[in-house]
């Protein structure tokens, strides 16, 4: 991780909303020959007993199944927009271009749930991703038990407990105000992830350059 002091995100509750807003996470361990595996999985973060988890649910007869077998060890990365940054945006244009981004990691042990904790996962993902409609025909209670009874075998609920959380929100925050400016407003005129990245500098720009 690119872990710099000026790039981090103080603020626990931003990190949280960014995990929940990048669901769809890398999820990398090493399996019995020491070679790394790597999947990508959605999961959600929960609190418990005053600990956090990241739940879950992934294919068995995988590689990364049978490696959390035998290493728990786990590194979930969430990651978000990223934009090119030209150095021809800074007030001084001789300098090296970069790329600004925002990435989580969480390094945690993994454990496999039972069948109810299984059958929990699923009915979770499942109404949240259709926008907790519960007429939906796919959210899990809908399914056919015949059906569910011939897919649930093939799958495996999972959580991690979370030993360590690490962020990187490079945004810039090295440059002076009139290079940071220029960037932003750069960015914005790209739209897409660039215009997000923008929108991420905009809402700092206070905080990096009181009046």
């Amino acid at each position: 991780m690119y872990d710099l002091p000026q790039y981090k995100e103080a603020d626990p509750a931003v990190i949280k909303q960014f995990i929940q807003d990048h669901p769809f996470a890398f999820l990398a361990g090493c399996d019995a020959q020491d070679q790394p595996v790597i999947t990508q999985v959605p999961v959600f973060l929960e609190e418990e007993d005053g600990r956090e988890y990241l739940r879950g649910h992934i294919m068995k007869n995988t590689d990364h199944y049978k490696a959390f077998l035998h290493n728990p060890n786990a590194l979930m990365v969430f990651s978000g927009a990223h934009s090119y940054v030209s150095g021809t945006w800074y007030s001084d244009p001789h300098t090296a271009s970069t790329w600004n981004y925002m990435a989580v990691h969480v390094k945690g042990l993994i454990r496999y749930l039972d069948k109810e904790g299984l059958i929990r996962i699923l009915k979770k993902t499942t109404l949240h991703f259709e926008g907790y409609d519960n007429k939906s025909t796919t959210i899990f209670d809908n399914l056919s038990s015949e059906y569910t009874e011939k897919l649930m075998p093939a799958i495996a609920g999972f959580e991690l407990a979370i030993t360590e959380m690490k962020n990187v929100f490079k945004l810039s925050q090295n440059r002076d105000a009139k290079s940071y400016a220029s960037i932003k407003a750069n960015l914005a005129a790209q739209g897409g992830n660039a215009s997000v990245i923008s929108h991420e500098m905009e809402i700092r720009t206070d905080q990096l350059f009181p009046e």
